[in-house]
């Protein structure tokens, strides 16, 4: 699996001319690494005497960011796993009428899972985002940047989810289903970029305190 190379293993192969993998394992990345510095934040906080106070709530921001760096992490691979689906239904026979509608029909469902995968990719990401928001309010005050980071990866993350979303939806026949993929990206990538922006205020304020 992919998630088992090295980090210079992983970026080797994301930048071969292979087609996986792409955007949407990047996208998945970013969330993770966000996800990862969340915990890092958490993780520095916790057990301090001065944030005593917070501590209950860090534990469970930390929980919380774990959860999503495990199924980002999965979704790596996961989106990886789709796109190859969507060629193999590509490239099926199409010699006659049949083989053409059972192509079409093969080439369709993947289509909707392939644009399934960046729409759970950014789903996490709105999750993480708006936990850097928590842990850059509360967390300790010399990690404040790393929640910023955060921020700053997940709103990356959801952005190329969707781009991998959109790329998918161009080719489907079924306009309700491609409206309501854009639709709901929309809605998330206007809330993870307003929790971006104001993880970015918190920051700047407590860096400057």
């Amino acid at each position: 699996m992919l998630v088992e190379h090295s980090v210079q293993e992983m970026l080797n192969e994301l930048a071969s001319a292979a087609p996986t993998p792409g955007g949407g394992s990047a996208a998945a990345l970013a969330g993770a690494l966000a996800a990862g510095l969340v915990s890092m934040v958490c993780n520095l906080t916790v057990g301090k005497r001065r944030y005593r106070s917070v501590e209950a709530d860090m534990r469970s921001i930390l929980g919380q960011a774990e959860s999503c760096r495990e199924r980002l992490t999965w979704l790596i691979q996961r989106d990886m796993e789709v796109y190859s689906t969507v060629m193999a239904a590509y490239r099926l026979p199409s010699t006659s009428s049949e083989e053409r509608l059972s192509r079409q029909l093969a080439w369709q469902a993947a289509l909707q899972e392939a644009a399934d995968v960046p729409l759970q990719i950014a789903e996490c990401c709105q999750n993480v985002v708006q936990l850097a928001t928590d842990a850059a309010r509360m967390g300790n005050t010399w990690a404040v940047s790393d929640a910023g980071a955060a921020a700053s990866l997940a709103l990356a993350g959801a952005q190329a989810a969707s781009l991998s979303i959109e790329v998918n939806v161009r080719s489907m026949e079924d306009g309700a289903a491609a409206e309501a993929f854009r639709s709901r990206i929309e809605r998330i990538l206007a809330e993870v970029g307003r929790l971006a922006h104001e993880t970015h205020a918190i920051v700047e304020e407590r860096m400057e305190a």
